[in-house]
């Protein structure tokens, strides 16, 4: 038996979940615009915790969302995991976030599905998965426009979600485009997959383990004020 605590901070969705052998037995979540991860993780973890009627000494590994996503949000969710990862003397697993979150559906075959996370402008974070969720195409940064996967289209559906998708709409215009809404990263999604990487050791250094950004972090100077 595994106990594993998921926890998903790289975009607006502050999440965390107990999984028991894959299988989610405390939750707690919240979207909120505000970025409030540093305030909210730790009530609840204690939360999920408590929700599955567990001790945080009962926990086999935690399991954090490497990214890409928010520099800020994944540098407290790896910190927060890190953390507790020395306490407790356990492993730590990473999840890449594009991969949970194209877990959040499930497609017919030979369709694709298309995470995608919201970056400037019209550039989005996106990879590729098939209806498996195998990789297709790596995770990359890229500019949409109106011929972005049109070397994907043939005959079969691609599905987009995420916060990513949503500017899309209007300049993705093939009817093999479907645009599924609502959906973002989540340790609900995380669960499996984490367990499944706890059972082939796949395991992260918990001294040296960074997170992934993708592109390096920019500071935004001030605007003076007179």
């Amino acid at each position: 038996m595994a106990l594993i605590l998921n926890i998903e901070t790289s975009t607006k969705n502050c999440s965390v979940s107990i999984a028991k052998d894959g299988e989610v037995i405390g939750f707690k979540e919240l979207n909120d615009i505000n970025y409030s991860h540093a305030e909210k993780l730790h009530p609840f973890i204690i939360d999920a915790i408590k929700q599955a009627n567990i001790s945080i000494e009962d926990l086999d590994a935690v399991a954090v969302s490497k990214g890409p996503g928010s520099y800020t949000g994944l540098r407290i969710g790896v910190s927060s995991a890190k953390g507790l990862c020395f306490a407790q003397n356990i492993p730590l697993i990473s999840v890449e976030t594009l991969t949970s979150l194209a877990h959040a559906i499930s497609v017919e075959e030979n369709s694709l599905i298309i995470p995608m996370l919201d970056a400037r402008r019209m550039e989005v974070y996106s990879s590729i998965y098939d209806a498996n969720y195998n990789l297709v195409r790596e995770v990359k940064a890229e500019i949409i426009t109106e011929d972005s996967f049109s070397e994907y289209i043939s005959d079969r559906k691609i599905y987009l979600l995420g916060d990513g998708s949503t500017k899309c709409k209007e300049v993705l215009k093939s009817t093999n485009f479907e645009f599924v809404e609502d959906k973002f990263p989540s340790a609900l999604d995380m669960a499996k997959i984490s367990y499944d990487k706890y059972k082939k050791n796949d395991i992260e250094d918990v001294a040296y383990f960074e997170p992934f950004y993708l592109k390096d972090f920019i500071v935004t100077p001030q605007k003076k004020t007179i």
